[in-house]
């Protein structure tokens, strides 16, 4: 087991509003795997591990604790205009400063 990772496994996932069963189907490992990934009862391989950070945007090293940096969420602005996007930013430039 791999101190923390079971943790930062459930809250990645809550924070991107996935189910065990959908992060299992992105990895193609059955959704009890993943439970116990969650539960510390099963160690993801380093090919495993590395499609976790993928899905969850962050490094392997945050995830094996090496690394403490916070996982940044990447907004997909396809198809918005210059506009919409500099709405966006100004939006959350105002929560920021709440």
């Amino acid at each position: 087991m791999i101190k923390g990772l079971p943790e930062k496994l459930q809250k990645l996932r809550a924070k991107y509003g996935y189910s065990q069963k959908q992060v299992a189907e992105k990895i193609k490992v059955s959704p009890s795997i993943v439970s116990g990934y969650e539960t510390g009862e099963r160690t993801p391989s380093t090919d495993v591990l590395l499609q976790i950070a993928n899905i969850y945007n962050c490094s392997t090293d945050y995830l094996l604790g090496k690394s403490t940096a916070r996982p940044q969420i990447i907004l997909d602005t396809d198809g918005l205009t210059d506009a919409q996007i500099q709405a966006i930013q100004n939006l959350i430039v105002s929560i920021k400063n709440k």
